[in-house]
């Protein structure tokens, strides 16, 4: 976001409200949302899209967020229900100034259409992390890990990085602490709101919904505020993205794989590309 040639007040202060001043561009914000980041979600039963707590808890958050980035001055504010088939947010409880995204969305996840930024609400942590509630890289069951140029990474981390592949920075992310470590690994800048602690696999620490709608919100409008500031996450030169399956979705050994995938395991596969978008398609699409 290119804000150099406008001028714009903005005062944050703890509770609100968030006051704005001056001309400033059409800016829009985007928010992919899943489950197992949401405060008071620590048990796996509780992450079912359909489960009319889980659809309660994650709707406040999401609004919480959304207010604080219209009250800090973006002009368009798109949900995405990234979470187990989009069926967990409704247009009949979101924040009205929104717009909701439901349904699968392809590799570039609508970045081509020039964000602001982008945020995570209600994430959950790479897989094989220490101390991080229900952490796993896009499936639970099907994937045990996803290298990207030989480092861990899972959904914080490639998602991040298409972003930056389209000059777009992640801002903010709500979460428990272990999915804000993976975000600021990589965005150091990132505004981050700790919703939770996670003491094991199935255990955390939570605070109550309503303390934890009140930091998403303060959180939402400080990253707002700052995004101009924040560094877009950058993976250039040639990528590769290996995949190590679980056991139950292990391909056929003599499966064929178009040009650019490989077997280097029974496992796994690696996908080969000239930059990350390449790479990221290839395995998006397979």
């Amino acid at each position: 976001m290119t804000t150099k040639n406008f001028k714009r007040k903005i005062k944050v202060t703890k509770n609100g409200p968030y006051l704005i001043s001056g001309n400033i561009p059409i800016t829009k914000q985007t928010i992919i949302t899943d489950a197992e980041g949401v405060a008071g979600i620590c048990r796996q039963e509780q992450t079912e899209p359909t489960n009319p707590e889980l659809q309660k808890l994650l709707t406040g958050e999401v609004n919480a967020a959304v207010r604080g980035f219209l009250a800090a001055g973006a002009d368009e504010v798109i949900v995405w229900d990234g979470h187990d088939g989009s069926r967990t947010l409704s247009v009949a409880t979101l924040e009205a100034r929104a717009r909701l995204v439901i349904g699968s969305l392809g590799p570039t996840m609508m970045l081509e259409r020039g964000f602001a930024a982008v945020a995570f609400v209600g994430q959950h942590a790479r897989a094989n992390r220490e101390a991080a509630v229900m952490a796993h890289s896009y499936s639970s069951l099907g994937i045990q890990r996803i290298l990207m140029n030989g480092r861990e990474v899972g959904e914080i981390e490639t998602r991040a990085a298409l972003a930056g592949w389209f000059g777009v920075p992640v801002v903010f992310l709500s979460g428990d602490q272990a999915a804000a470590d993976d975000l600021r690994a990589v965005v150091p800048e990132a505004e981050t709101a700790v919703v939770k602690e996670g003491l094991g696999y199935y255990t955390c620490v939570s605070l109550t919904a309503e303390k934890a709608q009140e930091l998403i919100e303060r959180k939402a409008a400080l990253a707002f505020t700052k995004a101009s500031q924040v560094r877009p996450y950058r993976v250039d030169g040639p990528v590769t993205i290996e995949v190590e399956h679980a056991t139950r979705s292990t391909l056929f050994p003599e499966e064929p794989l178009p040009a650019g995938i490989e077997r280097i395991g029974p496992r796994t596969l690696r996908f080969s590309g000239k930059d990350f978008l390449a790479a990221w398609r290839l395995w998006s699409l397979r």
